[in-house]
């Protein structure tokens, strides 16, 4: 029997999905990243399904009319407009007094788009707050406008374009969230690309799903966890990119499994599928 931690899935949007499928299985910890403000605060103060953890952005951060302003999948409180630094810190200050893990951006060329001053107010206020900013970066330049902006996180693994390496060394003490399934044929292969090149630059990659966008299990996700081993991810490197911490104490968030420990996507998937709960004897 083998025991590691169970699935964190760092990008959801909780507003998006059944709830019934999330419990007892191996995902034992989301990040809500944009949602009503007072669903999401519910969420995170007492988890649906047999989630251990909920964390949450609370509300997109974006321009006047930015996205996803107007969009049908998005509660109209969900969408917080900024359109200056006094604004800029006035959200911060709003988010964090809600109590909220992160700023969430959104940078969408399709759309307005934040100046780069009022960005970088943003990011600069999040970090004094003690806040990472998570930014959704979309459309040429705009990776490299959230990573020059000193944001924390890009929620996707850039898919619209191919980032120059320069701009990746830039952001090599960033993270990606991976959310490699989601995408298009093309958009998938830019962004495998994008994260063999961002890993080779020092850069770190986390699981994530977009789950709420389009069809995906509740789960772990099979194919992004197969899409991670084509970027390159294996080994202890694919597991922590999937479940975090390793050595995570918590026993709420531990499975165990008559499997052997896993060393690729195909072990990890097969892992995962035949992982339970620890029962009480089971439980160090």
């Amino acid at each position: 029997m083998t025991r590691l931690p169970g699935v964190i899935d760092r990008h959801v949007h909780l507003g998006l999905v059944d709830h019934a499928p999330l419990a007892g299985g191996a995902l034992v910890e989301v990040h809500d990243l944009g949602w009503s403000p007072a669903e999401a605060a519910r969420w995170r103060a007492q988890p649906p399904g047999d989630l251990v953890v909920v964390r949450a952005a609370g509300p997109f951060h974006t321009a006047p009319g930015g996205y996803p302003t107007g969009r049908s999948w998005a509660p109209a409180d969900a969408v917080r407009a900024v359109a200056d630094r006094a604004a800029a810190r006035t959200a911060v200050a709003t988010l964090a007094a809600e109590g909220f893990d992160a700023l969430k951006l959104t940078l969408h060329t399709a759309m307005p788009l934040l100046s780069d001053d009022v960005l970088g107010a943003l990011v600069e206020a999040a970090h004094e707050a003690g806040l990472p900013a998570l930014v959704h970066a979309e459309g040429p330049g705009q990776a490299a406008r959230a990573i020059d902006a000193g944001a924390d996180v890009l929620v996707h693994a850039p898919w619209t374009e191919t980032l120059p390496y320069d701009v990746l060394e830039r952001g090599a003490s960033m993270t990606w969230i991976s959310t490699l399934a989601i995408h298009d044929p093309v958009g998938r292969a830019i962004a495998i690309d994008n994260v063999r090149r961002f890993r080779a630059a020092g850069g770190t990659v986390a699981y994530g799903t977009d789950l709420g966008n389009g069809p995906a299990p509740a789960g772990p996700n099979p194919t992004e966890i197969r899409l991670l081993e084509q970027a390159g991810l294996t080994g202890a490197d694919l597991l922590r990119a999937v479940l975090g911490p390793l050595d995570d104490p918590v026993p709420e968030r531990t499975l165990v499994s008559p499997l052997p420990r896993p060393q690729n996507a195909e072990e990890l998937i097969a892992w995962l599928a035949s992982a339970t709960r620890p029962t009480a004897e089971e439980t160090p």
